[in-house]
């Protein structure tokens, strides 16, 4: 690799990580308008501008339906989480899962654990949940009874799971990943092999993917104009030109796969049944709350029953 390659590279990188900022940003104004309750956002985040409903309301919806499916007998990996809050959300509710994982650049990482070691009211619940003599937290990294955070590449594959099995991730538990907006600035091959590698781990799983969709239409290309004028490239927008480019760009690097797209305007599906058996595929799309050009899609191991949800009916 050239040098110049090399910075351009790091420079792509960056802009990446400083999409964390955007979401949290818009999380924190979506809370303080009474969208949703979060008391923790406040601490990674101080200003807050435009919607982000429709986005938090479905995931959470999916993870909760996947707790509550498992008993919470099961291990939750939310990769590049950013500045994300769900583990505060899960232990105040009383329904956190066997263990919690969250993965980003070590950057993003070491933000995060400077503001739980020096907020209290980030790092008691951490406290609270943990059954150990002593957690162990660095720069890059915390491990306690019920949460981990790890500072790792999604596209280096061998050092994450290297580091998530150091810190207790067991293949046997059933097992939900999610990614919210992040394989879209990952080539379609880097996102493919992300998806074949969490296939062949966990024999029991289901993958929440919630990212951009429509893109090459006019908002599309407005969005992409705009993130390239801040050096971020979409890698994979390819990939995101429409539902089903999205399918076949997903399954063609996973030979466990089964998908069945499909369009759903204003419901969200969420899953009723065991895990286990082939990949899965749904799609959702809630154009409801100025979400249109995003779709929350979720592949999973055995053929659920399925019951809808109206966006007016989440809580």
């Amino acid at each position: 690799m050239s040098a110049a390659t090399g910075q351009d590279s790091d420079t792509a990188d960056e802009a990446v990580r400083g999409t964390c900022d955007d979401a949290s940003i818009c999380k924190r104004f979506a809370v303080s308008v009474g969208y949703w309750k979060d008391p923790y956002i406040q601490y990674f985040v101080r200003q807050a501008k435009e919607r982000y409903y429709a986005r938090v309301q479905g995931v959470n919806q999916l993870l909760n339906a996947f707790l509550k499916k498992t008993e919470y007998k099961c291990q939750i990996i939310s990769l590049g989480a950013g500045l994300d809050t769900t583990f505060w959300r899960l232990k105040d509710e009383n329904i956190l899962p066997t263990k919690y994982f969250e993965v980003d650049f070590p950057s993003i990482v070491a933000r995060k654990l400077y503001n739980i070691k020096s907020k209290p009211p980030l790092s008691k619940p951490i406290m609270e949940s943990h059954s150990g003599e002593s957690l162990l937290i660095d720069s890059h990294s915390l491990d306690s009874s019920h949460y981990s955070i790890i500072g790792a590449d999604l596209r280096h594959l061998k050092d994450m799971e290297d580091k998530l099995k150091k810190f207790g991730m067991d293949p046997q538990l059933p097992t939900l990943l999610v990614a919210e907006c992040v394989l879209v600035y990952m080539t379609p091959e880097q996102s493919g092999s992300l998806l074949k590698w969490a296939a062949g781990t966990f024999p029991t799983a289901m993958f929440i993917n919630y990212e951009q969709v429509n893109m090459a239409d006019r908002f599309g290309q407005i969005m992409v104009e705009n993130l390239q004028r801040r050096q971020c490239n979409l890698a994979g927008v390819e990939a995101c030109r429409s539902l089903q480019s999205q399918v076949r760009s997903r399954s063609l690097y996973n030979a466990r796969s089964c998908y069945h797209p499909y369009y759903i305007t204003n419901v969200l599906i969420i899953c009723s049944a065991p895990l286990n058996g082939p990949w899965r595929h749904r799609s959702v799309l809630t154009p409801l709350y100025l979400v249109t050009p995003y779709c929350t899609s979720f592949l999973h191991n055995e053929m659920f029953t399925f019951h809808c949800v109206h966006p007016t009916d989440w809580k």
